[in-house]
């Protein structure tokens, strides 16, 4: 493409400033989804994203995300550089319109970008309100160009400061501790899943993490390198690494249908989960979508055509259904749209009708050719389909026993729950507590108008290595239903969740605070992952965090949550202090357990969210599937610390 083009195609008249952005600082969730952890990385992902739509309109292949020793973070890349011009409309350089204008930018140009991640988002001018400080820096045409922002505004206008000859754009913010007031620390382990997912999704583009605020033994900065030759075929071997393939090759497409960019990646394992992530120009559409129900028919239809071709369900007795022949399957879909159209409560369903028929297509092609050219492979899919519907069938049976004993067929709750007396869900809470004994503290020590207490006997079942039906049919587990009063299973979605009469609206995991009680929590969380993940999604499961310490001296008492506290309280009290370790929820008494791990006032909870569904989906598969020794490396190192927001 000539220069001359490429100016054409990308200069200030190609910047639309569609609003302003007073309202940014004011209501700032509304532009990012929150002001605690995901709100702040969100930032970071803004600002990546304009890197990679320079990427996908081919004008850049290295991105690199540095987080500075003060917490700010650096992000550069080798595109074509914001343009500096003069913008007519605005007067003002379009650096400065790009900056300072919600909604500016030349992804709304179809001559500049042809699909762009950033439409879903709010842009780098939301960025730049949400900062205390700002600084753009642009190197295009030879001259180095800069401007610097506070909280959005504009200190000077757009100067030259060099000559280069380099290219791309340099933008270093740090957020503001107004509008932050939660933390303003970024973690390096959430930003490197981002940048990973990022890199496999769009192969052939180095991306670079560096966390200036840490070194290792050799005294380098810890940092990473993320690169894909092959994207979504390697995304799909990094997801399925702990877990057994049931077929040797992943079976994968990248094509284009009706004008859409299609890319498909899938394989058979043993586990008996359905692990589908789609993508839309990168963004995570966790809610799926038109381009999901494209994959699933395409899937469907395909395999249904080739199992009944090979005669292999002769002699099943029933229908087989469209689960079963997901069971055990890893996809992504990712698909390229000029102009998403998102739908759904957090805006990440897609709604663009023109995509299911496109990514139905892609997969089935690729299914037949794959199929027809690996048949042993094709035989051992279609015996983990029957096996999944004879499965289902048992599932079915044991679902119905379990929906028969729901408070909503009248027959009563479990025997072990101590209900509480408040009947509004909203204000309700239930915690699930590992073993009697804590079980008959957490009892006397609740508030009983509102506080529920169902103990739960020993470690409940793995579900990551358990069929559906081993699920249903265990008892702790039908327990949990039954206390919820939610059902699973539709006449169309046998694994739909029913929430309708869910009887409250904080579920509060409380173990032990050792590695046994991590165990347990990890096992409980697993189930809500796997069966019931709309009420992580819906924010109704919690952590407690019960103390570790108590420290004595005389009549002064103080509760310590970890080692640090524990040392700062002895420090602080001086002289012989009495320290205490709770090795269990049981060896504190009732008073105790409410003051420091139930009360409202005074207790911390941890909300669970999925900030990343398919890096979630990874941890789980590892740390509950059958590779022994990774569990355990991260239960021992995380046990007391972990923050099991997945």
């Amino acid at each position: 493409m000539s220069e001359e083009l490429n100016k054409k195609q990308y200069s200030a008249d190609s910047i639309q400033a569609l609003e302003g952005m007073e309202h940014v600082r004011m209501r700032p969730s509304m532009y990012i989804g929150d002001v605690g952890v995901r709100g702040l990385h969100h930032l970071v992902y803004e600002v990546v994203d304009n890197s990679i739509d320079e990427a996908l309109a081919g004008h850049c292949d290295t991105i690199s995300v540095i987080i500075n020793e003060d917490n700010s973070v650096t992000v550069e890349d080798n595109g074509r550089g914001i343009p500096v011009d003069i913008h007519k409309k605005e007067g003002i350089s379009a650096l400065e319109v790009v900056m300072t204008k919600i909604g500016a930018g030349g992804k709304f140009d179809k001559d500049s970008y042809k699909v762009s991640g950033g439409l879903h988002g709010v842009g780098v001018s939301c960025v730049n309100a949400l900062s205390e400080h700002l600084k753009a820096t642009v190197f295009r045409d030879g001259t180095v160009w800069e401007q610097e922002y506070k909280r959005g505004k504009t200190q000077y206008p757009v100067k030259s400061v060099g000559e280069t000859d380099q290219r791309g754009t340099v933008v270093t913010f740090k957020p503001d501790p107004e509008i932050f007031k939660q933390t303003l620390e970024y973690n390096y382990d959430t930003l490197a899943s981002r940048m990973r997912e990022l890199a496999f999704l769009n192969k052939g583009i180095r991306i670079t993490l560096t966390d200036r605020r840490n070194t290792d033994e050799k005294g380098e900065f810890l940092g990473e390198e993320f690169y894909s030759e092959e994207g979504l075929k390697e995304f799909i071997k990094f997801l399925d690494g702990n877990r057994e393939p049931l077929i040797e090759e992943v079976i994968s497409m990248e094509g284009e249908k009706n004008g859409i960019p299609v890319e498909v990646a899938m394989i058979y394992n043993t586990s008996f989960n359905e692990n589908l992530h789609s993508y839309v120009n990168n963004i995570n559409t966790h809610e799926g979508g038109t381009h999901l129900s494209g994959f699933r028919r395409g899937l469907t239809t395909t395999l249904k055509k080739y199992a009944d071709n090979s005669g292999l369900l002769d002699k099943l007795k029933f229908e087989i259904a469209g689960d079963d022949f997901r069971e055990g399957l890893t996809a992504i879909v990712s698909v390229k749209v000029a102009e998403p159209q998102f739908e759904g409560q957090t805006k990440t369903k897609l709604g663009n009708r023109e995509v299911t028929s496109a990514v139905s297509q892609a997969v089935s092609e690729m299914l037949e050719n794959y199929l027809e050219e690996h048949p042993n492979d094709a035989k051992t899919i279609v015996q983990k389909v029957i096996l999944a519907a004879q499965a289902r069938h048992a599932a079915r049976k044991a679902r119905e026993m379990v929906q028969r004993k729901t408070v909503m067929s009248g027959a009563g709750l479990p025997g072990k729950l101590s209900d509480c007396s408040e009947q509004d869900p909203e204000k309700c809470e239930v915690f699930l507590v590992e073993g009697d004994s804590a079980g008959g503290t957490a009892k006397q020590g609740r508030d009983r108008n509102f506080q529920a207490i169902l103990p739960l006997r020993g470690k409940i079942l793995n579900v990551e290595k358990a069929m559906s039906h081993k699920v249903f049919e265990n008892e702790e587990i039908r327990n949990i239903f039954t206390a919820l009063g939610v059902t699973i299973g539709t006449e169309e979605d046998s694994k739909a969740l029913n929430m309708s009469k869910l009887r409250y609206h904080k579920i509060v995991i409380m173990c032990d605070a050792d590695v046994d009680g991590s165990h347990i929590a990890t096992l409980i969380l697993t189930f809500f992952f796997r069966y019931m993940k709309e009420l992580i999604e819906n924010g109704y499961v919690y952590i407690a965090t019960p103390p570790l310490y108590l420290v004595k001296k005389g009549n002064k008492k103080e509760y310590a949550w970890n080692d640090k506290e524990r040392d700062d309280l002895a420090e602080q009290f001086g002289g012989s202090v009495n320290i205490q370790r709770y090795k269990g929820l049981g060896e504190m008494n009732a008073e105790q357990l409410w003051d420091t791990t139930m009360n409202p006032e005074f207790r911390t909870l941890r909300q669970v969210t999925i900030d990343n569904g398919s890096e979630a989906d990874r941890i789980f598969s590892m740390l509950m599937g059958d590779e022994v020794p990774p569990r355990r490396e991260f239960i021992e190192k995380n046990a007391i610390y972990a923050n099991i927001d997945a």
